[in-house]
């Protein structure tokens, strides 16, 4: 990872109606934080370059805050405070690769991104997540080990309104908010890997689920797109 982390707001409270959605990093929860000195920048940088490189070559699970320390040549002291924590530090890691996949869904082609009916979108939009977080599979599951404070983090709320407005879009009957909460639920990373792994399901057994998911909680439709 060679560039900075962009601090962003949280993501909005009012998840009504059509919304400008803009890319999100993973890391900042609650109000921006204010810019880094440079100084400071590099230092972030480095760390998160360590500790990709560390993962690389160990995996997740046997890179200690320590090592990534030591590897950046700063005390442990320097990495906690710029990260809070292990989970913290993973969450900055996914960013790049966060940042890669809501590209896809906001303005990427069709039938993920735009130029297609909402109800093609939201079907293209799990079969992406998916895919995305097994193909990141270790660092998802580190950095979402604490499950309140990952559905605190903008990248889900952006994911969230996303859905929201896709089936508002669609015009589904109900509760919008907590029929996307359920939704992104069945797309989480531990039970999908779980499933994958545990049970030898197929990831492409996976994506006809949410296909009919999806067709379960959009079949009572006023409209369409």
């Amino acid at each position: 990872m060679t560039e900075p982390l962009v601090p962003f707001p949280a993501p909005p409270e009012d998840l009504g109606g059509r919304m400008d959605l803009t890319l999100t990093p993973t890391v900042t929860v609650g109000s921006p934080a204010p810019p880094l000195r440079a100084d400071a920048a590099r230092n972030r940088i480095r760390l998160l370059e360590v500790a990709a490189w560390l993962v690389a070559e160990r995996g997740v699970a046997n890179v200690t805050m320590e090592d990534v320390a030591v590897g950046a040549g700063v005390g442990k002291g320097t990495v906690f405070r710029r990260f809070g924590d292990r989970i913290g530090l993973f969450v900055a890691l996914l960013d790049h690769h966060e940042q890669q996949l809501q590209s896809a869904f906001l303005s990427g082609p069709p039938p993920l991104g735009p130029g297609v009916p909402a109800l093609d979108r939201l079907r293209a939009f799990g079969s992406a997540v998916l895919r995305h977080e097994h193909a990141h599979r270790d660092l998802y599951l580190a950095a979402h080990a604490d499950a309140p404070r990952r559905r605190a983090i903008p990248a889900y709320g952006l994911r969230l309104s996303h859905v929201c407005m896709l089936l508002r879009q669609i015009a589904v009957e109900g509760d919008v908010e907590v029929t996307a909460h359920i939704l992104l639920g069945s797309l989480d990373t531990a039970l999908a890997d779980h499933l994958l792994t545990r049970r030898n399901m197929s990831m492409e057994r996976l994506e006809a689920g949410w296909r009919d998911l999806v067709a379960r909680y959009t079949e009572r439709c006023s409209g369409t797109d």
